[in-house]
């Protein structure tokens, strides 16, 4: 039988080993996930509540262990894990505290009766189903766990196929839901390769599909989704643009410049990628952000003391260590880092490169890992230009002492789905997270994600 080995990458120690189900055992899980629906669809959203309260607390109440796994299965910082717990529970309460109302029934109108006047109208979020939900393994809850709540607020139910590498994290997180409460067969985990998974995708019983990848993963599932006519929500990959602009405060840029491109182990969709700098502050960001990032310290991701740790999987090491020495190639200039050390580990140093060009890696394409891009701007307006030349669109951010227009590039000019204004962030559970262009579509938080995957019922009274 096939079987998949999750691996520690900071140890390459292996783990665990779990046996790949057949296409019949994951039809299964898919038919008894349906049966249970049909059950919890029945509830009012209110009736939902308590069930997301409560596996957000299980989530705290396991903060320790959660992060723990996380950090064996991916390599991430422990002390990000503990933070990441903490979103997901965060999550779970913010749907719980305002699902209600957002799905609520919504009064209107329509046309006009010459006696009455306007005919009453009703609108209604309803349930479709199952959803499939496929997910990677840089945020092992926090991905499946923005899906899972507000499809359980909504009334659906859900299957994961997640990332192979987080597969224990996967499966303890099916756990704790169930421990908090949830119907047990309404969430279920399947570990299964991608055929199976396209046959998931067009079975009957599944409703709507989410995928959090990379644009190429995007059209795959996009395509074979469509094919099927599911709709699908998108979160795709990017190489996000933060404006380093004339009037910016250095300190302020640099700090939140390390921060954005490290956090995380430098694998984060909404990192900060690309650093377009202004010819006019240039030297002075890039000697202070070099300086910073050099001093980083690099190690155990169990050790408080340490700033990055290892990539998540070999295979990732590889892909980075291809993507600086590709743009090397065509005239890229290292200014640190660059050089893996010689250690047991999936560590890669935390690098900046400058003297980018399009048809470089560094410039085109997303590095999913702890490697800054350092761009040369004429002026602002250079800048803003270079930010959209993107065939990405996700996040970005803009530093500028003049909130105001910042806020107003931001609104009219940063084709992007995401704008961080002088400082760095992840998620939020009140903001919509998603982008456009070849980053996908569709938006989770913020309520949004609640009507993702809804029938929106129109009901005409007389």
């Amino acid at each position: 039988m096939p079987t998949i080995t999750t691996i520690n990458p900071a140890t390459e120690e292996h783990i665990q080993t779990y046996d790949l189900m057949t296409e019949r055992e994951a039809t299964r899980r898919l038919e008894t996930c349906h049966e249970a629906f049909v059950e919890w669809s029945k509830l009012t959203h209110q009736e939902r509540v308590p069930i997301l309260k409560k596996i957000g607390q299980k989530l705290r109440d396991h903060a320790d262990e959660l992060a723990a796994l996380m950090t064996r299965e991916t390599g991430k910082l422990l002390k990000d894990g503990q933070i990441e717990v903490e979103i997901c529970a965060a999550i779970c309460d913010y749907t719980a505290q305002n699902g209600p109302a957002m799905l609520a029934d919504e009064e209107r109108t329509h046309g006009s009766d010459a006696k009455r006047g306007p005919k009453r109208g009703l609108v209604s979020y309803r349930p479709i189903g199952v959803i499939y939900s496929i997910q990677p393994w840089n945020f092992p809850l926090y991905q499946p766990i923005r899906v899972l709540a507000a499809n359980l607020m909504a009334g659906n139910g859900c299957v994961l196929k997640h990332a192979s590498i987080c597969t224990g994290s996967g499966m303890r997180l099916r756990e704790l839901c169930i421990e908090a409460g949830l119907p047990e067969d309404l969430f279920q985990v399947v570990v299964i390769d991608h055929d199976t998974s396209d046959k998931l995708i067009a079975h009957p019983l599944v409703r709507g599909v989410t995928l959090t990848g990379s644009d190429g993963a995007g059209r795959h599932v996009g395509a074979v989704a469509a094919k099927a006519l599911k709709k699908t929500v998108l979160e795709l990959g990017s190489n996000d643009a933060y404006l380093v602009l004339e009037d910016a405060d250095i300190e302020t840029a640099v700090k939140f410049s390390v921060m954005g491109r490290l956090y995380n182990n430098g694998e984060t969709c909404v990192s900060a990628k690309r650093f377009i700098v202004t010819e006019k502050v240039y030297d002075a960001f890039v000697d202070a952000f070099v300086a910073q990032m050099k001093a980083i310290t690099m190690g155990d991701p169990t050790d408080a003391a340490n700033q990055l740790g290892p990539l998540s999987s070999q295979d990732q090491f590889d892909t980075v260590k291809a993507q600086v020495e590709g743009s090397v190639a065509k005239g890229a200039t290292i200014l640190c880092g660059g050089k893996a050390p010689d250690r047991t580990g999936a560590y890669y140093p935390a690098t900046v490169l400058a003297d980018l060009a399009p048809g470089m890696p560094a410039y085109d394409d997303e590095i999913f890992g702890p490697v800054a891009s350092v761009i040369r701007a004429r002026d602002d307006t250079d800048a803003m230009r270079l930010a959209n030349e993107s065939r990405y669109g996700l996040g970005g951010g803009i530093f500028s002492q003049d909130e105001d227009r910042a806020v107003r590039l931001a609104r009219d000019h940063f084709d992007t789905g995401m704008i961080r204004i002088n400082s760095f962030g992840a998620a939020d559970p009140n903001m919509p997270f998603g982008g456009v262009k070849d980053s996908g579509y569709g938006r989770e938080h913020g309520g949004f994600g609640m009507k993702e995957f809804v029938n929106v019922k129109s009901i005409f009274l007389p």
